[in-house]
């Protein structure tokens, strides 16, 4: 079967078996699984199923309701509230469950609701306001993504390859990504993942961001890379600046 249809089908299946249990109020599909223009066959499922209250501890503790449309291969519980789990058929989903009293306490982003019991309030399944991320200030970012460089830069200096790496090429990294959805804002930005689609978002960076990280045997090459874009784009402290390369340095 066509993957996206497979996937689209899985969605309204496990949503039925949510019905069908009869202690099921909503089935909300988050992420690709809510947006299906952007599913395809590398996209898992991720969704939250909403329960009577009372009836949570149930749905997460035995998963025949998840598994009534297709058979389990592998699963785990990741967190207090849901699973990660694989279909036998290779359709992975991510889930979470909740009561309605919870949905208001929770971040999460905007979804889609694939399915709600009469009566229930479907306003419920849109995220408080006061839970959704802010843009982080400029400046801070700035600074913590030069203090990254030069940091990651002296501990891969010292020897210590994958603690700079990381410092490098992961933390700096996330924030030359904000950086550049700040500056640039543009279509499908994930609110909680600013590394999700960026380069649909900005095919002309996109050849570039490939230098940002190009493994633990060139992080100063990645830092470089990193410091070259910023400063093209944003003000950058020239003392900082000439730290970092001079640490960066061949």
């Amino acid at each position: 079967m066509d993957p996206i249809p497979l996937r689209i089908d899985r969605l309204a299946a496990i949503a039925r078996s949510v019905a069908d249990s009869g202690r099921g109020l909503a089935l909300l599909a988050l992420g690709s699984a809510a947006e299906t223009a952007r599913l395809d066959r590398w996209s898992d499922l991720d969704f939250f199923a909403i329960v009577q209250p009372g009836a949570k501890r149930d749905f997460v503790e035995n998963l025949d309701w998840l598994s009534r449309p297709r058979p389990l291969a592998w699963g785990f519980r990741n967190t207090a509230d849901g699973w990660k789990a694989l279909y036998d058929d290779g359709v992975f989903v991510e889930f979470a469950v909740f009561e309605p009293r919870e949905l208001s306490t929770i971040p999460f982003a905007p979804g889609r609701v694939i399915w709600a019991a009469d009566g229930f309030d479907t306003g419920l399944c849109v995220p408080a306001e006061r839970h959704l991320p802010r843009p982080a200030d400029e400046d801070w970012l700035m600074g913590e993504a030069l203090s990254n460089l030069f940091v990651g830069l002296g501990r891969w200096r010292r020897g210590e390859r994958l603690a700079g790496f990381k410092m490098v090429q992961v933390y700096a990294l996330d924030h030359v990504l904000k950086l550049a959805d700040r500056r640039f804002p543009g279509p499908g930005a994930d609110l909680f993942n600013s590394d999700r689609r960026f380069e649909a978002r900005h095919p002309a960076f996109a050849a570039e961001s490939a230098g940002w990280a190009p493994g633990v045997d060139r992080t100063p090459e990645a830092a470089r890379a990193m410091l070259a874009f910023l400063e093209r784009h944003f003000t950058v402290n020239p003392a900082m600046a000439a730290a970092i390369r001079d640490l960066a340095a061949d």
